[in-house]
């Protein structure tokens, strides 16, 4: 079996290596091509890609352009040199090559075929595979890094624990919604209140990030983890957005977009994601050194979001036209009829559901 162990936290910031990685995973040809391969008893040297600079370090071999298929690629791997593939990993371009790369270029490796392998993924920018089957290991290179490739049982068990640890992140922060819900109808909301539902939405949104890593890795093996993993976040990335856009406008230092300060929170180390007073400055909520219980009021996107049939458009218009939760929450039906948009029927709709969710939120709360 393949051994490809990742450090997927990496992998989560780079689009492109996670498409890489995704031609490796079980139940690809590729994947199944480096099986046959390790279980053949040889070893490989594969080339993800092939332009002027590859050709320029290629020495002997023979050309094919053929199509990829797994039995072809265990085939030409029984020779000696390296394989030539197309990017897509769809063409056999070269076979049975031998790789020039810059001898200077500084490598950590000691085997000739992973040496080979890393001077020319850093040269060339192109993936390199290389399989040891001596080491019953095959590892891939990119960007001047090592990644090895394993199987799928060691995979899915940090998975499942990353699965469970997400499982309890969710259960606290479903309660520490509820709770902010109620505080907001109460008008009792802190900036204490804020973090903590920010801090439980940025911790689902990491560890989510983490196994959707490993469901990338597991290819076909992961379909059961993917199922979960929606499961579990299904809605949290729209409430993170909720949340801020509701106390953003609190903010002190001036205003800045979302995605500014999504950024600002993703920048936090695991660490400092413990420590309320730093999601604060990030968010750039009210506080001081000695308190985090300065009082804030929302302005009514969060709850506004949990009313069905309401479209974004006249939730901001209504958002904008109160300025806040509190004057929403004491408006008639003829108050909100004055709002572009809001006719009759969907002003009722409004009035109900604000009066609905005040009445669950306290009931939740105190009973």
């Amino acid at each position: 079996m393949l051994n490809l162990v990742v450090p997927i936290p990496t992998l989560m910031r780079d689009d492109e290596f996670r498409a890489i990685l995704a031609m490796v995973a079980p139940g690809t040809d590729l994947r199944d091509g480096l099986d046959r391969t390790l279980r053949g008893g040889t070893g490989a040297l594969i080339v993800l890609g092939r332009d002027k600079a590859v050709d320029a370090m290629c020495s002997g071999g023979f050309a094919l352009d053929v199509p990829f298929s797994p039995a072809r690629l265990r085939e030409l791997c029984k020779m000696d040199g390296a394989v030539i593939l197309s990017s897509d990993a769809t063409r056999i371009t070269q076979a049975a090559v031998q790789l020039l790369p810059d001898a200077g270029i500084e490598t950590t490796e000691s085997g000739t075929r992973h040496r080979t392998a890393e001077r020319v993924a850093r040269q060339t920018g192109f993936p390199v595979i290389s399989v040891s089957h001596s080491m019953n290991t095959t590892a891939l290179y990119l960007d001047g890094e090592r990644h090895l490739i394993e199987a799928s049982e060691a995979i899915l068990g940090r998975a499942n624990q990353a699965l469970a640890t997400l499982e309890r992140y969710r259960t606290r922060l479903d309660e520490v919604a509820a709770t902010l819900s109620a505080l907001e109808i109460e008008d009792l909301v802190t900036v204490r209140d804020v973090c903590t539902v920010v801090q439980r939405l940025e911790m689902v949104r990491r560890i989510s990030e983490e196994i959707h890593g490993y469901v990338t890795v597991l290819g076909v093996d992961g379909r059961l983890l993917s199922l979960q993993l929606n499961e579990l976040t299904g809605g949290t990335g729209a409430d993170q957005s909720l949340v801020l856009r509701d106390y953003m406008d609190v903010a002190k230092g001036g205003r800045r977009s979302l995605t500014e300060v999504q950024e600002a929170l993703a920048a936090i180390n695991s660490d400092g994601l413990l420590d309320l007073p730093a999601i604060a400055t990030a968010v750039a909520l009210p506080t001081t050194d000695v308190t985090l219980d300065i009082a804030v009021s929302p302005l009514g996107y969060r709850i506004l979001s949990k009313i069905p049939r309401l479209p974004a458009t006249i939730v901001d218009r209504i958002v904008t036209y109160f300025g806040g939760l509190q004057k929403l929450l004491g408006a008639t039906v003829d108050d909100l009829m004055t709002v572009e948009g809001v006719g009759e029927q969907r002003a009722r709709a409004v009035r109900e559901g604000l009066s609905r969710l005040a009445e669950t939120s306290i009931l939740e709360r105190y009973v």
